[in-house]
C-alpha cells in the first residue's frame, strides 16, 4: 500500500467511497444525499490543506484531508478526516492515511490535532486513534443520530504533537 497526495484523476475512484460511506450514515455529519459536487467540494482540500489517498495495486482504497481546524488564533491546531472502502478494512488503510496526515501536519508547524465530530459508535476508529496517541477530551451526549442505534455521543479528540 502506498500513501501519496490526492491527484484529480483519484476523484472518480475517491467518489464511490465517500458516497457509501456519507450514505451509510454511520459515522459523518454530512447529508447523505449530497451530490457528487458538494463532496468534492467538502473533501478534496488543496493547499494550505492536503488531500491524500491510500493506493494497492492502483486502486484507490481510501482517503484523508487534513487543514488548520480553525482560523486565526485557532490555526495552529489542525484537524483530518477519513475514509476507508468497505473492503479495504481491517487492513491497516486508516492507520496508515492517519499517520501520513499527521506526519504532514507536524511538518506544517501544527501544535496538535483535533478531530471535532469522532461517533461514539466508530469503535474501530476510536482504537485506531487512541493507538496512535489521541485522547477523548470531550463527549457531546446525543450529538450524533446513528441509522440504527439512535443518538449517540460524539467525542472530541486531541493528540498534541
Amino acid at each position: 500500500m502506498r500513501v501519496r497526495e490526492h491527484t484529480p484523476a483519484d476523484w472518480p475512484q475517491v467518489w464511490p467511497i465517500v458516497r457509501d460511506i456519507v450514505r451509510a450514515g454511520e459515522t459523518f455529519t454530512y447529508d447523505p444525499a449530497m451530490t457528487e459536487e458538494q463532496a468534492h467540494d467538502i473533501w478534496v482540500k488543496g493547499p494550505p490543506a492536503v488531500t491524500a489517498v491510500a493506493v494497492i495495486d492502483d486502486r484507490v482504497v481510501g482517503s484523508a484531508n487534513a487543514y488548520a481546524n480553525r482560523p486565526g488564533p485557532g490555526a495552529h491546531v489542525s484537524t483530518a478526516s477519513f475514509m476507508v472502502a468497505a473492503e479495504a478494512r481491517g487492513k491497516g488503510v486508516g492507520t496508515a492515511l492517519c499517520r501520513f496526515v499527521m506526519a504532514w501536519a507536524k511538518e506544517q508547524g501544527f501544535a496538535g490535532m483535533q478531530f471535532n465530530a469522532v461517533a461514539a459508535s466508530n469503535h474501530r476508529a476510536i482504537d485506531l486513534y487512541r493507538r496512535l496517541g489521541f485522547e477523548i477530551v470531550g463527549t457531546v451526549p446525543g450529538a450524533f443520530h446513528h441509522p440504527t442505534l439512535g443518538r449517540v455521543g460524539l467525542h472530541v479528540m486531541y493528540c498534541e504533537f
